[in-house]
């Protein structure tokens, strides 16, 4: 069936300002192409601002969430948190490049799971460059572990992907249903991820690296930061088990804590407000605005019927092909809006275990192609551009074609196995 006008032009200006969003043209930030994306929508009346407003604040929990983990980033990198990590990773690594990249792949892994892969990406990130800065070594090989973890460690419980409790709603399973559905699957994700990365940076880490570092003290303000990261990763575990959204309890945990640091050292806030990267927020709002537009053009509905009409056979076959769809489809409009239309693609349909829980695996682990397949991604390339890095889109594509496809298949495999049996 042929496009209408309003489809036809609803996708292109999708395309564009996704393709802005990638690209960033005249280097001008990824925020402006996506607000003006989501503008161009609203005034050539391709939504409605009803609508659009609607897909704005359905990011609300994002934002808080966002927020309160960017507050406790800036902080740990004003108090020199990152530094002591840095320089205690550097120490630990006994002169190895390969002992520091498994300890930042392990330390990347226990940040996603228990703070997000947002937090990876957002607090995680400045601390993989400090330590390889003081290691004198090449940054880009550990800096891709924080991107690739942030997304193969997220679905190891409910709270390590935002996303994780959009797919699932009202319906998320109890943790010990998760583990057993997951555990397994999450495991192939993380070790295939960590194999297809070591193997591919193996040229960059031959060599030694430097091991002559001083493990500075920790201030008192970096001690209260390092209190707070570990209040948030609790919190975040609370509301999860009491099914609750993450982003009022991570915004107020990065708030209490700046507010006790500036209290404790008599400081005015504005240094930090002033660092922290807020373009993120209308970003995310843009991209919200963007996937509303796109699925209000009734064009993702044949994909959503053809997994429907399948699952209810709750086959091996469909259950890879609903995760391989929908890894894909992250990689064209995000995974945290897509995560919506899973959510509700599951609910409404009344697709099977199976199906969902795969469906739940291709939007965590899909983004790993690209540069825009999820949040984490992009919040990771704004945390590169801070330290004066820069990673093009097609160099992460190039990676991404090795690393996702395979870790994908092993997910989607142990998943399955173990629930069709």
């Amino acid at each position: 069936m042929p496009l209408t006008p309003s489809q036809a032009a609803t996708l292109s200006i999708g395309a564009l300002a996704i393709g802005g969003v990638i690209l960033r043209p005249w280097r001008l930030p990824e925020a402006i192409w996506a607000v003006l994306g989501a503008a161009a929508l609203t005034i050539f009346s391709l939504i409605s601002p009803s609508d659009a407003l609607l897909a704005i604040r359905k990011g609300t929990d994002v934002y808080l969430f966002l927020t309160g983990m960017m507050v406790l980033a800036e902080f740990a990198r004003h108090e020199g948190l990152f530094d002591w990590l840095a320089a205690f990773a550097v120490r630990h690594s006994k002169g190895s490049a390969k002992k520091l990249f498994l300890l930042v792949y392990g330390v990347g892994t226990l940040v996603t799971v228990f703070l997000s892969n947002d937090a990876t990406a957002v607090v995680l990130t400045p601390a993989v460059y400090a330590a390889a800065k003081q290691a004198k070594a090449e940054p880009l090989p550990y800096l891709f572990i924080c991107a690739f973890i942030a997304n193969a460690a997220s679905f190891v419980l409910p709270i390590s992907n935002p996303a994780n409790l959009v797919v699932f709603g009202t319906h998320l399973p109890s943790l010990g249903s998760w583990l057993s559905q997951f555990g397994i699957a999450s495991i192939a994700s993380i070790l295939v991820t960590y194999a297809v990365l070591r193997f591919t940076q193996k040229g960059v880490l031959s060599g030694a690296i430097r091991t002559e570092v001083e493990v500075p003290p920790l201030s008192a303000g970096g001690r209260l930061v390092a209190a707070g990261i570990a209040m948030t990763a609790t919190l975040l575990l609370i509301a999860s088990g009491l099914d609750w959204p993450l982003g009022l309890p991570t915004f107020l945990a990065g708030l209490t804590t700046g507010v006790v640091i500036l209290l404790h050292e008599r400081a005015a806030p504005w240094p930090i407000i002033k660092e922290i990267s807020w373009s993120v927020l209308p970003l995310v709002a843009g991209l919200f605005v963007l996937v509303e537009g796109v699925e209000g053009t009734g064009i993702l509905a044949p994909i959503g019927q053809l997994i429907a009409s399948q699952s209810a056979q709750a086959s091996g076959s469909t259950a890879l092909l609903a995760g391989g769809i929908t890894a894909f489809l992250c990689n064209l409009v995000n995974n945290l809006p897509l995560g919506l239309i899973a959510g509700s693609l599951a609910t409404g349909s009344h697709l099977s275990t199976p199906v969902t829980g795969a469906m739940l695996i291709g939007v965590d682990l899909g983004p790993n192609l690209s540069v825009t397949g999820s949040l984490a991604t992009i919040l990771w390339l704004v945390a590169l551009r801070r330290e004066g890095q820069e990673v093009s889109a097609w160099k992460f594509l190039a990676l991404g074609t090795l690393v996702m496809p395979s870790a994908l298949l092993a997910s989607l495999l142990s998943f399955n196995a173990l629930a069709v049996r």
